[in-house]
């Protein structure tokens, strides 16, 4: 599966499908030939521990045509089968003498290749089988996971805010996850300030400020749809970033709004998670389900919240999805099968949006518009869905194996 991947956007179409990896190509042939590295030298639209997997990358060399893309395809293709192999071995809390299934193995392996070369050829694919590991060994040890979702996040942000859901799933959150994440941030602005690159090491943060609506993002499918109809909607190249997005009449304030929005949705996830932990009471804590659920659902809930309220919709965003996916899926949860099938749909027309049309997107294609258009409206769907589910009562058969034999045990005998 990997090697299709790697074919599509090494051979097939690497100027539409690997873009990106010439940029953190140059990028690193500016460190290592001027010593121009980014954050170290001015402000970066990514977190400084970007420049781990690209300059891991320029094994293979970073001057043109070198190997660079290929020794990226390699670590991804590595990074996922470590992935693949956590998925395998895990059992749920309430289970930990059952079978593992390779249900969550496969279902991310078939997300990944219906999300096409996307799912490789991005920054986002070296996190994504990091989340992975993190939410597999989570509640087993959640050290190590805060660990791994901060130094995620110093990658590509969106992990950080999967902290919120580890927080609330455990018994020390200061402990566990917040002394973690900080010891994590502090080894990494410490070796930034070393560097000389302090006054950079949060330039990612303001970075983002200039974007518009971008075209691919769900608040912009009002205006993607319109403007099949209407001269007054354009679609632009924002040069500076390279990134396509939609102007018209509301756009900005619809971005400013989003900007806004995405903040106060993550706190109302948070706030929501929160009273669902409040609300399971002892049931958080008598070796069920109940918090494997919480943490796993969390994750999916403010990962879905990022990708609503977000102005920015690049494709890759949309692999952020897999990893609860996969984790709950492995862990064999209840009630995730309409979740799995959607994100399976999004990652498929998200394929279909790009690579392979994209001309399409920019150019006003009513065949793939309304296929973007449907995925947007997917995830809000999926957002909806995951909100249902953490309010509805869980399963009654959230117990432990051996509560539930003794249990019956109990009723079958003549005193009970």
């Amino acid at each position: 599966m990997h090697g299709w991947l790697a074919l599509v956007g090494l051979v097939l179409i690497p100027q539409q499908a690997f873009w990106d990896l010439d940029l953190y190509r140059y990028w690193m042939w500016l460190g290592l030939n001027q010593g121009e590295w980014p954050v170290l030298s001015g402000s970066w639209v990514y977190p400084a521990g970007a420049i781990i997997p690209m300059l891991a990358a320029a094994v293979g060399g970073a001057g043109g045509g070198s190997a660079y893309a290929a020794v990226w395809a390699l670590m991804i293709t590595v990074l996922d089968a470590v992935a693949v192999a956590f998925l395998m071995h895990t059992r749920r809390p309430d289970r930990p003498q059952g079978p593992p299934t390779t249900i969550g193995a496969w279902w991310w392996l078939a997300f990944l290749v219906l999300l096409g070369p996307v799912a490789m050829g991005r920054l986002d694919a070296v996190i994504a089988p990091v989340v992975v590991v993190a939410l597999s060994i989570a509640l087993n040890h959640p050290r190590i996971t805060s660990a791994l979702l901060t130094a995620a996040a110093w990658v590509k942000v969106a992990p950080g805010a999967l902290l919120i859901a580890l927080f609330v799933a455990v018994r020390r959150p200061w402990r566990s996850v917040v002394v973690p994440a900080a010891i994590v941030s502090v080894v990494v602005v410490g070796t930034v300030a070393a560097l000389g690159g302090l006054p950079h090491v949060a330039s990612f943060l303001t970075e983002q400020e200039e974007r518009g609506l971008q075209i691919e993002s769900p608040g912009a499918t009002p205006w993607l749809v319109a403007g099949l109809f209407s001269t007054s909607i354009t679609r632009y190249l924002n040069q500076p970033i390279v990134t396509w997005e939609i102007k018209g009449p509301g756009t900005q304030g619809a971005a400013d709004v989003l900007s806004a929005l995405f903040f106060l949705a993550l706190g109302a996830a948070a706030l929501l998670l929160w009273w669902r932990r409040e609300q399971l009471g002892a049931r958080m804590w008598s070796g069920g389900i109940a918090r494997t659920e919480l943490l796993v659902r969390g994750a999916m809930l403010l990962t879905l919240a990022m990708l609503v309220f977000n102005k920015v919709g690049s494709p890759q965003y949309i692999g952020w999805l897999a990893p609860p996916v996969a984790v709950a899926l492995a862990l064999r949860l209840p009630g995730w099968r309409t979740t799995a099938w959607l994100t399976l749909g999004t990652a498929a027309a998200t394929q279909i949006v790009f690579p392979w049309f994209y001309s399409q997107v920019v150019s006003g294609g009513p065949g793939v518009t309304l296929t973007l258009a449907a995925r947007n409206v997917a995830l809000v769907v999926l957002l909806v869905h995951t909100v249902v589910a953490l309010v509805r009562p869980l399963p009654p058969d959230d117990q432990p194996d051996a509560l539930r034999r003794q249990e019956r045990i109990t009723s079958a005998s003549p005193a009970a």
